[in-house]
């Protein structure tokens, strides 16, 4: 890494950097193949590469917390090692200015036979600070880690949650200018995570710059200034907390979708979009329970059809099935259409609970005998819902 060329104001630097891997095309390797492979370089088994990460820019400024977000094998640990230092870019460049501590691994950087104590001087040599130094912080680390009991065990005898907290406690009390903490924050319990979260405020507080990874979005959006969004490898956003976090539910709710998506029908009168609005016409994904919705159904129609018949259908996130109602029913009558028009779908009261759900929409014919288009769970959306209940649909009650 190089410190050179940076503004002040700039801790990081991520310019065109991408990280590629190369891996077999097959399982782990036989003694024999071993053999062949030294013996016959020819015969070799073919190799593959897989970029893990792919022309990632982006800077964080002294003082910053970047939030990173994504999938699993979305790219988040291989960025937080490449910034480390424990892995190399394949291409582009990292600059960083300051001194690094990180926390990516549940133990990483402890030795298993050594003690508690011992790792925690360890680690405070390798940051480059004296054994003074670390001298004048041990109670502090000891403390913060709550394992003054275990202190001189070796750690291969700890609990994961007692790795965690030493090698926490170890990150931010080297008092370095940088910090990088990957999700082993899960594993520790509340109140240490309570204790976590109080710590990073305090070393943002100080102009400390961090970079964190969790899965736990409200945590994650509370305490960065930006979040950087990624998934396969790949920057999909970066910037306000809210925005960012909104864009990668949005993505989570169509992947999970997918696998229950089906689009079917005879196509003689065809939907051609659907959108999803409030009552102040604008296109959201995320609802409170209670307030209207506006649904705009627009279609065409190849030929002149006679009362064609409209429905949607509501199911929860596993596809099974909670509202559904069409025209037909409603006894609204369609007339009849040809060419491209839209129809309009107003829900007063989305009295369910808070969850993911699937929508469906269709469109057939009067008899029922023909479906001509049917958009079977193509639009994910988010509920809120305030009241407590059980089940859920909430169904305004008395008690008398």
């Amino acid at each position: 890494m190089s410190c050179n060329y940076i503004m002040d104001t700039d801790k990081i630097i991520v310019k065109n950097m991408s990280k590629k891997f190369r891996l077999r095309n097959s399982g782990s390797q036989s003694l024999k193949a071993s053999i062949i492979d030294m013996l016959m370089p020819n015969k070799r088994r073919k190799k593959k590469d897989f970029w893990a990460l792919r022309d990632i820019n982006f800077t964080v400024k002294s003082g910053e917390t970047l939030g990173i977000i994504g999938a699993n094998g979305a790219g988040k640990s291989t960025l937080l090692s490449l910034l480390a230092g424990t892995k190399i870019p394949t291409s582009g460049s990292i600059e960083t200015r300051g001194t690094i501590s990180s926390l990516l691994e549940l133990g990483a950087g402890f030795h298993p036979e050594l003690t508690g104590r011992e790792n925690v001087y360890l680690s405070g040599a390798i940051m480059g600070l004296s054994r003074q130094q670390m001298n004048d912080r041990f109670d502090a680390i000891v403390e913060f880690a709550g394992i003054e009991k275990f202190i001189d065990q070796p750690v291969k005898h700890y609990s994961s949650g007692m790795y965690v907290r030493l090698g926490f406690a170890v990150a931010v009390e080297v008092d370095p200018d940088i910090l990088l903490i990957d999700e082993v924050l899960s594993v520790g319990d509340i109140d240490f995570q309570r204790k976590c979260i109080k710590k990073m405020n305090s070393f943002r507080e100080q102009g400390k710059t961090m970079l964190i990874i969790s899965h736990d979005l409200h945590t994650i959006q509370s305490i960065s200034d930006k979040i950087l969004f990624l998934k396969e490898g790949s920057v999909i956003g970066i910037g306000n907390p809210e925005s960012i976090i909104s864009d990668y539910e949005s993505h989570s709710r169509q992947e999970a979708a997918k696998s229950l998506q089906r689009e079917w029908g005879t196509g003689r009168i065809k939907i051609t979009d659907v959108k999803l609005c409030d009552n102040h016409g604008n296109e959201k994904e995320k609802f409170d329970s209670g307030i209207p919705i506006k649904i705009e159904i627009s279609y065409n129609a190849e030929h002149v059809i006679n009362k064609p018949v409209f429905g949607f259908s509501i199911a929860d996130e596993e596809g099974q099935l909670v509202y559904g109602n069409n025209t037909q029913i409603e006894k609204f009558e369609t007339g009849t259409i040809n060419g491209k028009d839209s129809i309009v779908l107003q829900i007063d009261d989305l009295n369910l609970a808070t969850g993911n759900y699937l929508l469906s929409f269709s469109v057939h014919s009067d008899d029922h005998e023909e479906n001509y288009h049917r958009l079977d769970n193509h639009y994910p959306i988010r509920v809120e819902n305030s009241k407590e209940f059980e089940g859920g649909v909430y169904l305004p009650i008395k008690w008398k």
